[in-house]
C-alpha cells in the first residue's frame, strides 16, 4: 500500500510534533502493509506556509536516515485553495508547492467554510488546473462542510479533472457517521479515487491504510480495494495516468 496524505514530517504543522514521533508514525504504517508514504505538511494554510521546498525536501531526508529504507518517505503538500492559487500553480516547477512525489498530481484542500473554492469556484479552480496539465487531487471532500455529501458536485468536478482523496478513518466510521455515509455514497458512486490515511499522529489520527482497505473489501470487493490504497497511488508516485481509464465519475467494481 502507499499512503499519499500524511503529516509526519516533524515540527511543521500540526503533524508529528519531534523527529521520534515522525519514526514511529512511519513504522507504524510500514507494519500495517505501507510500503511509501507521501509527507504532505499543509502548504498556504494559516500559519503553516510552509514554502522552503528545499527544507521540507530536508526534512523529509532526515526522517528517511532515522527510518531506515523502509516505508520510502516521499515529498508533497496538502495545498489549501485560495485566491492566489493558480498564480502560484504558474511557477511550478519553481516556487513553493509541492506536487505528490514530484508528479503532475496536486494534493489540494477546499476551504472548510466555502468562499473561493466553494461550488462554482472549485469548478473554474480544477478545470483550469487540468487544462494546465495538472491532476487536482481533493483531500478529504467528505469533511468539507459545503461538499460532504454533494454527490452530484463531486460527480461535476471529477468530470472537470479532479480525482477524489477520501480518509481511511472516515471510511472505517472513527471520524463518526456524517462522514462515513458521505465517504459509502462517494464509494457507491464510483467517485473515489484513493484511501490515504491523513495520519497527525501515534495517538490522535494514526497512520495506517489495513482497516479502511479491510472495509471496502467487504462491501465493494478485493479488486476496488485495492485500486485505491495500492495501484492509484502507485500511478500517482511514478506520475503516471491512473490504470483505469474509464469516464469520469466512474470506477469499475
Amino acid at each position: 500500500m502507499i499512503d499519499l496524505h500524511t503529516h509526519v514530517l516533524p515540527g511543521i504543522d500540526d503533524g508529528a510534533k519531534s523527529l521520534e514521533e515522525a519514526v514511529e508514525m512511519c513504522r507504524m504504517a510500514a507494519a500495517d502493509g505501507c510500503r511509501a508514504l507521501v509527507a504532505t505538511p499543509h502548504q498556504r494554510r494559516g500559519v503553516w506556509w510552509n514554502s522552503d521546498r528545499e527544507a521540507i525536501q530536508k526534512l523529509a531526508r532526515k526522517v528517511q536516515a532515522a527510518v531506515g529504507p523502509e516505508p520510502r518517505v516521499l515529498v508533497g503538500g496538502e495545498i489549501h485553495v485560495d485566491s492566489g492559487l493558480l498564480a502560484e500553480v504558474e511557477l511550478l516547477p519553481g516556487g513553493g508547492l509541492l506536487p505528490l512525489a514530484g508528479s503532475k498530481y496536486l494534493l489540494i484542500e477546499l476551504d472548510h467554510h466555502g468562499g473561493h473554492g466553494n461550488g462554482g469556484d472549485a469548478g473554474q479552480l480544477v478545470h483550469e488546473l487540468a487544462v494546465a496539465g495538472w491532476r487536482p487531487v481533493l483531500a478529504h471532500p467528505e469533511l468539507i462542510p459545503w461538499l460532504a455529501g454533494d454527490v452530484e458536485l463531486t460527480r461535476r468536478l471529477v468530470s472537470l479533472g479532479a480525482l477524489v482523496q477520501v480518509t481511511g478513518m472516515s471510511v472505517t466510521g472513527d471520524f463518526g457517521r456524517g462522514p462515513m455515509a458521505a465517504v459509502n455514497s462517494l464509494l457507491d458512486a464510483g467517485l473515489v479515487h484513493f484511501i490515504a490515511s491523513d495520519c497527525h499522529g501515534v495517538q490522535r489520527r494514526p497512520p495506517g491504510l489495513q482497516r479502511a482497505y479491510q472495509t471496502v473489501a467487504a462491501r465493494w470487493g478485493v479488486e476496488m480495494a485495492k485500486r485505491l490504497v495500492s495501484d492509484n497511488p502507485r500511478a500517482v508516485v511514478k506520475n503516471r495516468p491512473l490504470p483505469y481509464p474509464e469516464r469520469p465519475g466512474v470506477l469499475r467494481s
